[in-house]
């Protein structure tokens, strides 16, 4: 796998179940550390609750996977969000679902049911954000080529970053770490081969609904599973 969808920020979400609340919070996490100090935010700002139930997906290929039912009957509530989370597949994600209790007992189907759908509304409502190993491409060329360059490049759907004007016009891209050879190909005969093009090593980029880059979604030592 060369991608993962995730979080582009956290969200919450609540739902009512006879009288109980049920309050989803879901948050993108890049570590267990990341995700044991979220957890502790949402403990600390619902102090009264009676159950702060969660569960995290962190990784690829084999993922880190924790839950827990926070004094739930076993099975209704940490196993159910962390369903919930591998049906979207998504990773690098937490869920808290905190639980005031209304006074009525839901029982085992009851519960597993108000878990599922507090966390279900959260993942659903929140905005995404689709990593990929991209590549940033440093380009150099000349005034003469930025035209065309930048219309070819349009053309194939890619996007300059960072437009520098002085005695060359230098720029950005980023691609996916497969389409590196196209790329730089694509510049070169739009140049008529006098741009330079340093290719940086590929590191997980995410990229939200309107386009704009996320970098940092994944750990640096991670950066090459």
């Amino acid at each position: 796998m060369t991608s993962f969808v995730t979080l582009a920020d956290a969200w919450t979400a609540e739902i009512v179940e006879k009288k109980s609340r049920f309050i989803a919070s879901a948050f993108p996490i890049r570590s267990e550390a990341e995700a044991l100090t979220a957890l502790a935010s949402v403990r600390e700002e619902h102090p009264n609750a009676r159950h702060h139930v969660y569960a995290y997906r962190i990784g690829m290929q084999v993922p880190h996977e924790r839950f827990s039912d926070d004094g739930e009957p076993s099975g209704t509530a940490g196993r159910p969000v962390l369903e919930v989370i591998r049906r979207k597949e998504m990773t690098n994600v937490l869920v808290v679902v905190t639980r005031y209790f209304g006074g009525i007992l839901l029982g085992a189907s009851g519960l597993v049911r108000a878990y599922t759908e507090a966390a279900a509304v959260a993942l659903d409502r929140a905005p995404k954000l689709v990593c990929a190993r991209m590549c940033d491409i440093l380009v150099t060329c000349a005034y003469e080529h930025y035209g065309k360059l930048m219309h070819l490049l349009e053309q194939a759907g890619l996007r300059l970053y960072d437009a520098e004007f002085t005695e060359a016009v230098r720029t950005r891209l980023v691609v996916r770490e497969a389409d590196v050879p196209r790329t730089v190909e694509l510049v070169t005969d739009a140049t008529s081969g006098q741009a330079t093009c340093e290719v940086c090593p590929p590191a997980y980029v995410g990229m939200t609904d309107a386009g704009e880059l996320v970098r940092n979604v994944w750990p640096p030592e991670s950066a090459a599973e």
